[in-house]
C-alpha cells in the first residue's frame, strides 16, 4: 500500500472556495488500477490559513505513479484551480509519500 498526500494552506476566508473546487471536481479515480480511497481531511486553523490535506491509498507506490502520468491525471488536475483566478493558498501544495510499513484495522468498525 501506498499513501500520497497533498498538504495545502488555504487562505483564511477562503475555505469555502477550496472545498467547493474538491467538491465539483472530476477525479476519474475509480477508472485508475489500484486506487484505494481518496479522503478531504481539514486541519488546524492558524492565524493566516487553515491546513488542508488530500489523502489517497493505492494499492502500490508504482500504481500511483502510473496515475500520475495518466491521461486522467491531466484531465482532473486541468480544471482544479479556481475560476476566479485568485490564488486560494499560501505557498505551493506540498506533496508527502508514504509505502505503508504495518496496517491495523478494528474489524468490527463500520466501514
Amino acid at each position: 500500500m501506498f499513501i500520497a498526500m497533498n498538504r495545502f494552506q488555504v487562505k483564511t476566508g477562503a475555505e469555502q472556495a477550496f472545498e467547493t473546487v474538491w467538491a465539483t471536481r472530476e477525479s476519474y479515480l475509480s477508472e485508475v488500477p489500484g486506487f484505494v480511497e481518496f479522503h478531504l481531511l481539514k486541519g488546524p486553523v492558524a492565524d493566516d490559513y487553515t491546513l488542508y490535506s488530500s489523502h489517497t491509498t493505492w494499492a502500490s507506490k508504482a500504481e500511483f505513479e502510473a496515475w500520475t502520468r495518466s491521461e486522467h491525471f491531466r484531465k482532473s488536475h486541468a480544471r482544479a484551480g479556481n475560476k476566479n483566478g485568485e490564488s486560494l493558498y499560501l505557498g505551493h501544495p506540498k506533496f508527502e509519500g508514504f509505502e505503508v510499513v504495518q496496517s491495523e484495522r478494528n474489524s468490527a468498525a463500520a466501514a
